[in-house]
C-alpha cells in the first residue's frame, strides 16, 4: 500500500498539494473519496450539493472537480456547465460520476463538458489514474496560458490586441528567429524643433513632453493594425502589413499619418506655450523589405530590413513640421481611395544618387 500510495501522489505532478473539488449528497461516498485524495497528496474541497460546490469554487477555483450527477438543489451535470461556462474556470478539468451507466448519462455528460466520466462502483486505482492524467493536461494547459499571457504583455507594446491573438495561434511562425520578404508600408515620424526645445527646458519637462506625445500617436499605430517597430531619440518608426498581412496596408499607414498629423495639431493647440516651436514631419513608403525576428534566442528584435526603410527614414527627414510625404510607390496604392495629395518635384534623399518621386499630402486631408 505504501508503495502504491507513493507512486500516486498527486502533488508530484503540480509541484504543490493539488485542490480538488468534489461534491456528492452522499456522506460515505463523499468522505471516502476525500480520504483517498487526501491520502495521496491532494487538497479537498468537500461540498454536500451543486450549490455547495459552486459557492466553494467561489472562495477558491480547485484544479479538478469531480461531480456526482443526482444532488439535490443543483445536479452535476448543471455544475459542469456552470464551470466550463465561466471564463475564469473553464479550463478546470470536470469528472463526472454517476450510479447509471448509459450511453445518454454519458452523452449528457459530453455535452455538459465534462472531460471524463466514471461509473460506480469504480476502482480507486482507475480513479486515481482518471485524476493524475487530468492534471497533468491541467498543468500543461496552466503552463501555456503563463506563457501565453507574458507573451501578449510583451507584444502589446508592439501590436494591437487583435493581431497579438493571432500571433498568438501560431508563435513557432511568427516568433522565431528569420524573416521573410513581405510587402509592407513604412512609416517614419519626427519631431520638428526638439533640438532647440531641449536646449530651454529642463531634462524632466522634456521627457514628460515626449511622453504626452508619443502615448497617443502609438496608439493610432496600434489603432491601424500596424506594427510598431521603435522609438528613435525625438521620432518612432512603424510599419503595416506584418506580421499579418493587410491588402490595404499602405492605406492604413496613410490613415494613421493623417490621424497623427491631427493629434499632434490638437496638442499643439490645448497648450501652445508647452509645444511652441515643435512641429510633426512624417514620410511613407511602400515595397518589398526582410521581415522578422533578428538577434538571438534570448534577444530578439522584431523589424523590418531593406532599402524601403532607407527610402522612408530620408523622405521623413525632408518633411517640414506639418507634413506628411510619400513616394509614388505608396501613393499610386493608395490613390484609388482618394488621396488628395500634389506631386513634389522629383527629390535627391541623402544617400541616393537617383531622385524619388513623392507627393505631399494637402492640408485639407489633415
Amino acid at each position: 500500500m505504501g508503495a502504491e500510495s507513493e507512486s500516486m501522489d498527486l502533488s508530484h505532478i503540480t509541484g504543490r498539494k493539488p485542490c480538488i473539488l468534489i461534491a456528492d449528497d452522499d456522506w460515505f461516498n463523499r468522505d471516502l473519496l476525500q480520504t483517498m485524495l487526501q491520502n495521496n497528496g491532494a487538497e479537498v474541497l468537500a461540498a454536500v450539493d451543486g450549490q455547495d460546490a459552486l459557492e466553494k469554487m467561489a472562495q477558491q477555483i480547485p484544479d479538478l472537480a469531480i461531480l456526482d450527477i443526482h444532488m439535490p438543489r443543483m445536479d452535476g451535470l448543471s455544475v459542469c456547465s456552470a464551470i466550463k461556462s465561466d471564463t475564469v474556470t473553464h479550463l478546470t478539468p470536470v469528472i463526472i460520476v454517476t450510479a447509471y451507466d448509459t450511453d445518454e448519462q454519458k452523452i449528457n455528460a459530453i455535452d455538459a463538458g465534462a472531460d471524463d466520466f466514471l461509473s460506480k462502483p469504480y476502482s480507486s486505482i482507475v480513479l486515481l489514474t482518471r485524476v493524475r492524467s487530468l492534471l497533468r493536461m491541467k498543468k500543461l494547459h496552466d503552463e501555456i496560458e503563463a506563457r501565453n499571457h507574458l507573451l501578449r504583455q510583451v507584444l502589446g507594446r508592439f501590436v494591437d490586441d487583435e493581431v497579438a491573438d493571432i500571433i498568438l495561434t501560431d508563435p513557432d511562425r511568427y516568433l522565431q528567429l528569420g524573416g521573410e520578404t513581405r510587402s509592407v508600408t513604412i512609416l517614419f515620424a519626427d519631431i520638428r524643433g526638439f533640438s532647440s526645445y531641449t536646449e530651454k527646458h529642463s531634462a524632466e519637462h522634456v521627457i514628460e513632453t515626449l511622453n504626452e506625445i508619443f502615448k497617443p500617436l502609438s496608439q493610432v499605430i496600434f489603432n491601424h493594425q500596424g506594427t510598431f517597430d521603435k522609438y528613435l531619440g525625438d521620432g518612432l518608426m512603424a510599419f503595416f502589413g506584418a506580421p499579418i498581412p493587410h491588402r490595404d496596408a499602405p492605406q492604413r499607414a496613410m490613415d494613421a499619418a493623417v490621424t497623427m498629423q491631427r493629434i499632434f495639431q490638437n496638442l499643439c493647440s490645448s497648450d501652445k506655450d508647452r509645444f511652441c516651436g515643435l512641429g510633426l514631419g512624417i514620410g511613407l513608403h511602400s515595397g518589398e523589405a526582410v521581415v522578422g525576428n533578428i538577434g538571438s534566442e534570448q534577444f530578439m528584435d522584431y523589424t523590418v530590413i531593406g532599402d524601403v526603410v532607407n527610402i522612408a527614414k530620408r523622405l521623413q527627414e525632408r518633411a517640414r513640421g506639418g507634413q506628411i510625404l510619400l513616394t509614388s510607390a505608396t501613393y499610386d496604392l493608395v490613390k484609388p481611395m482618394s488621396v488628395s495629395a500634389r506631386a513634389l518635384k522629383p527629390l535627391r534623399l541623402t544617400g541616393r544618387n537617383t531622385k524619388v518621386s513623392c507627393y505631399l499630402v494637402e492640408q485639407g486631408e489633415l
